[in-house]
């Protein structure tokens, strides 16, 4: 087997997460499945690792959303297929907040509030600081806890956040999300590298 493909994943699927993270993409020279974007996801877990396996440079940036289904949800079934597909290299997970029907929760490592800055509190949909320590609600986030990934950042509704994450501002609140994983994988050179477009 080859090298395994460095891949974040992101518990946000709407269009304007896919505008958010393409925008990321191209600025860390990595690549963003945007045939995963769907709220639901609509992709299996098998089409998107054959998706990775296709894009021409790490990191792969991947979305994944339930649309708000209780409990184990498209989007979880595919995410957990990805993240233990023996070819992918789970660099972190950005966990997105948001209203659901049912509380479903996740411990995250750190969160960014809608300002950017850090903080061990969860935060809710707008991306404002909330007072449980290390944990956020959100509708894709059922089985993050199972995946073991080596760190889980939170935020708030991608794109959004009261304009504060609009891609037509960079996306600074995602970007910074990114950012903080490649920083903790020891991959922060992706930055470095040209602007690439994305793949699908």
């Amino acid at each position: 087997m080859g090298q395994k493909r460095k891949v974040i994943l992101i518990t946000d699927g709407d269009i304007y997460a896919k505008r958010a993270i393409e925008l990321v993409a191209r600025e860390i020279g990595g690549r963003c499945i945007s045939m995963s974007q769907g709220n639901p996801t609509t992709c299996s877990g098998a089409e998107l690792v054959r998706l990775i396996q296709q894009a021409k440079n790490d990191p792969v940036l991947v979305m994944f959303d339930d649309s708000g289904y209780v409990g184990e949800g498209a989007g979880e079934r595919a995410m957990r297929y990805v993240a233990n597909d023996p070819s992918i290299e789970v660099l972190g997970i950005i966990a997105v907040a948001s209203k659901t029907r049912r509380e479903e929760w996740t411990k995250v490592d750190v969160c960014i509030d809608r300002d950017g800055n850090l903080t061990p509190n969860g935060v809710d949909k707008y991306g404002v600081e909330e007072f449980e320590l290390g944990k956020i609600t959100g509708d894709t986030v059922y089985i993050i806890d199972e995946l073991k990934a080596p760190i889980v950042v939170g935020i708030g509704d991608i794109g959004k956040m009261s304009h504060r994450d609009d891609y037509k501002k960079g996306a600074p609140i995602t970007r910074m999300a990114v950012e903080i994983i490649l920083e903790r994988s020891g991959n922060y050179e992706f930055r470095k590298q040209k602007e690439h477009d994305t793949d699908f």
